[in-house]
């Protein structure tokens, strides 16, 4: 009985994991509307740029602080504004890979990015997008700008079969400093 008794308190107790830990399913948040029974998304995404953050922020996250997840062959249309005044911003889904690309690409799921991909546009300017999500998968939406995704100025996307409504899930890192929103904001 005594072993017994050990061996659940070690069954308890979770072991503790150095760096990323799971990703964690996040409440709703007001930038992202979702329509079940019209099987659409929308996201209202602007990019900001505070004061000593390496890159700029979609929505208060950077280097993947966030997943968006879609539901397979859903329509996802986003509402995108630059208020950065110190640099141009863009937005385009690419195919995740091994690593992350020096700049924009053409977007791995048609009509999924913002204008001028590779230029930028400016503070105040917004772009409307929408795109259907046929391909699952894992995708990064990132700045297409020229050194920016590397920077950190990217999110992660995913088109996932077995989902039945659009969410977020927020990754959470141990040591990091987070925005309001749970993103690091220190790399």
């Amino acid at each position: 009985m005594r072993h017994l008794g050990r061996l659940a308190i070690i069954l308890l107790v979770p072991p503790a994991s150095p760096g990323l830990e799971a990703q964690q399913p996040s409440p709703t948040p007001e930038w992202l509307v979702a329509d079940s029974a019209a099987r659409t998304v929308t996201l209202n995404l602007v990019v900001t740029a505070p004061a000593g953050v390496p890159s700029a922020l979609i929505n208060g996250y950077r280097e993947g602080g966030v997943q968006i997840v879609v539901p397979l062959n859903w329509t996802v249309s986003w509402h995108w504004q630059s208020s950065d005044s110190t640099a141009p911003h863009s937005l385009v889904l690419m195919q995740e890979r091994e690593k992350l690309p020096l700049q924009g690409d053409r977007p791995a799921l048609q009509n999924a990015m913002t204008r001028m991909v590779t230029a930028g546009l400016k503070v105040g300017q917004t772009d409307v997008t929408s795109f259907t999500a046929d391909q699952a998968g894992w995708y990064w939406l990132l700045c297409g700008v020229p050194g920016h995704a590397i920077k950190g100025e990217w999110i992660g996307l995913r088109v996932d079969p077995e989902a039945k409504i659009a969410s977020v899930k927020e990754k959470r890192e141990k040591g990091k400093v987070k925005s309001e929103r749970g993103a690091p904001l220190v790399g």
